[in-house]
């Protein structure tokens, strides 16, 4: 007789155990065991949270165990359970670990494989093999690709987030529904009582602070008291939300006629504009992918109006970036004059709200959903179709796209669908921003999701030109340290390129990325195969600095650079003026977004910035740290920003 000890552990969230039976059955390599039943007499086992530990006797010999099997049937109703691991200690003292970390559903038996990782070409015997293309067999069904509209990277076969499979929902659906997150956080931020006057306008900017919450020491209230300064208005292309945009200007296009003449009052060095260019002094954020994208015309009683600005950025002798000229369209002319800081000062200060209000667009959109939300999810689908469990680039990348497709299948359920709540506030809401996500798949390239990359595309790696760029300088170290990571993991189980081409399970994920996620656009340039364990390596770290830090980088700043309405306008009611002299402070705040606009706005970018209640890592310290930079008085001319010169960094604070 051959004794073991089998301890099953039941996951901790909502209604993770179960009353039904519990069958187990080890299969070694010379022969299996009964099914036994797991069952404590006068004892409810598989509660939630619940480590249970049983033991069973095996009549004869069967050898080093393969597989366990484990099958579960109704007591007296068909309930869920999901099964995090079960480790068996066999007669010679020894501990297996079988990892499962899923909701086992239905009265049926599953077979899992101890939690040693394997290629392919590591499995001999027959039944390996057939457990590892039975689960891909299976997960192919479940995992199934289509497009939501044309011209996006596809998604998941899903309408909602009922429908998806159990295993990547998330654990309380509650806790990431749009519709009530908004609402709850307009409780929170005590906006709901200026909901019955949802489209009447502020009186003054003052005004805005009866729905802007002050938390001590923050970003947002910076931003609240400097807003209207052209140091913090330069700061943000840097340090901002969404400091993807400008880079280095080598030369003026022709649709932006800036002279020196215009421009040189600005300059500090006695340089010409053309050689601060040449010195690698001048940068430029084009919105031009604004252009033409239609304005909101969901609600007919509020014209909304979008823009396409491009703005000419000086970084001075005191390294800081501000803005010297402002165009609110793309085609020059009479009616699209180019504003200056030496204009009158309600002209200067409106076209800088135009290039933020442009700004946020391209972030929510481009930046924050099509190349983080969006992309991962191709990552994620191809990584539950091509690789098994088993494979160690599965066990590499999953926690990477924990809940990915979950988020993204809710927003498209109530966020950008038709008639959802990006239509509320937004001024590309209402399909204009479906046109943004699809031009800018026309230029998503793997290049630009390679950190290092995309950093030298725009021309701001040179550290001395451009310092306090701290996203650049925190997100070249959080690459660093992903593909250090990478390569110590891709080395173990990688001897030669020749190992990493004949992974088959490894080749059709990178293929299914680019020919069905991507379908099979060759100008991205992904590849569609990896041929090089350098090419792999950073491949994955491509995926795995995608989908943590640079959502995290562009993310979890919203309330802190968003929350005040006049730095990040949702949408604009007045068109861009066409003429200088005419803009006052009326019109100004006529053009910003009314109350009710402004509420909605609010309470979106407060709800997108709070971590989820089980998001793992050190989420309570960060949240803290980001919210509590007590120890620098920050001034525009002492400091060089609201995170200031010795302060953590905020970026690489998400990051981790």
């Amino acid at each position: 007789m051959f004794c073991y000890t089998v301890t099953v552990s039941t996951g901790s969230q909502w209604f993770a155990g179960t009353d039904a039976y519990v069958y187990l059955t080890l299969v070694g390599t010379e022969g299996c065991s009964e099914k036994t039943l797991l069952d404590k007499p006068l004892y409810n086992d598989f509660e939630r949270g619940a480590v249970d530990s049983y033991d069973m006797t095996v009549s004869g010999d069967i050898g080093e165990i393969l597989l366990v099997k484990i099958e579960k049937r109704k007591y007296w109703m068909q309930d869920h359970w999901y099964c995090k691991y079960i480790t068996v200690k066999t007669p010679t003292g020894d501990y297996m670990e079988f990892p499962c970390y899923r909701w086992v559903t239905d009265d049926k038996e599953i077979e899992l494989r101890d939690g040693k990782a394997r290629l392919p070409c590591d499995d001999q015997t027959q039944m390996a093999k057939q457990h590892r293309r039975k689960e891909l067999e299976e997960r192919q069904k479940m995992y199934r690709w289509k497009e939501w509209h044309p011209g996006f990277p596809l998604s998941i076969d899903a309408n909602t987030h009922k429908e998806l499979p159990c295993d990547i929902q998330f654990d309380s659906e509650k806790g990431v529904d749009f519709v009530l997150n908004y609402t709850k956080a307009m409780e929170n931020l005590y906006v709901n009582r200026f909901m019955h006057m949802f489209q009447s306008s502020w009186n003054d900017f003052a005004d805005f602070e009866k729905i802007f919450v002050r938390i001590s020491n923050t970003i947002s209230e910076y931003v609240m008291e400097h807003w209207q300064e052209d140091f913090i208005f330069g700061y943000q292309f840097l340090n901002g939300c969404n400091p993807v945009i400008f880079k280095k200007c080598t030369q003026l296009p022709e649709k932006f006629p800036v002279t020196n003449e215009m421009v040189n009052i600005c300059l500090e060095r006695q340089l010409t504009l053309e050689e601060e260019i040449e010195e690698g002094n001048i940068y430029l954020a084009d919105y031009e992918m604004m252009d033409g994208v239609p304005a909101n015309c969901t609600d007919p009683c509020t014209n909304q109006y979008l823009s396409a600005p491009v703005c000419l950025l000086y970084n001075n002798s005191k390294n800081k970036l501000v803005p010297i000229a402002i165009q609110l369209k793309q085609n020059p002319g009479p009616e699209n004059p180019i504003f200056l800081p030496t204009d009158d000062k309600y002209d200067w200060l409106l076209a800088k709200i135009w290039v933020k209000s442009s700004d946020f667009q391209v972030h929510q959109t481009v930046t924050h959903l099509l190349r983080t939300h969006l992309i991962s999810e191709v990552f994620g689908i191809a990584l539950y179709r091509q690789l098994p469990a088993v494979h160690p680039l599965f066990k590499l990348l999953v926690p990477h796209v924990r809940f990915t497709i979950a988020i993204n299948t809710k927003a498209r359920e109530q966020l950008i669908c038709e008639c959802g709540l990006f239509d509320k506030a937004n001024g590309t809401g209402g399909g204009g921003h479906v046109r943004l996500v699809q031009r800018a798949m026309v230029d998503l390239s793997y290049r630009s999701l390679c950190f290092p990359e995309e950093i030298k595309m725009r021309g701001v790696e040179n550290t001395e030109k451009l310092p306090y760029y701290y996203y650049r300088d925190d997100g070249l170290k959080v690459w660093d340290a992903v593909q250090g990571f990478v390569t110590e993991v891709v080395n173990i189980y990688y001897d030669t390129d020749k190992s990493v081409q004949s992974d088959s399970e490894l080749q059709a994920f990178v293929k299914d990325v680019f020919v069905y996620g991507l379908k099979d656009n060759k100008s991205s340039g992904f590849p569609k195969t990896i041929k090089t364990i350098q090419k792999l390596i950073e491949y994955l770290t491509m995926v795995m600095f995608t989908t943590s830090g640079q959502h995290a980088a562009v993310n979890f700043g919203q309330y802190d650079w968003c929350s005040w309405i006049p730095n990040a306008p949702p949408t604009m009611r007045r068109p861009p003026p066409t003429e200088k002299g005419m803009v006052t402070v009326e019109y100004i705040i006529e053009s910003l977004p009314d109350r009710g606009r402004s509420c909605w706005h609010l309470g979106a970018v407060w709800a997108l910035s709070q971590f989820q209640d089980n998001e793992v890592g050190q989420k309570a310290n960060n949240k803290q740290h980001r919210h509590s930079d007590t120890n620098h008085q920050i001034t525009p001319e002492s400091d060089q920003g609201p995170h200031g010169k010795t302060s953590p960094r905020q970026e690489v604070d998400s990051a981790s």
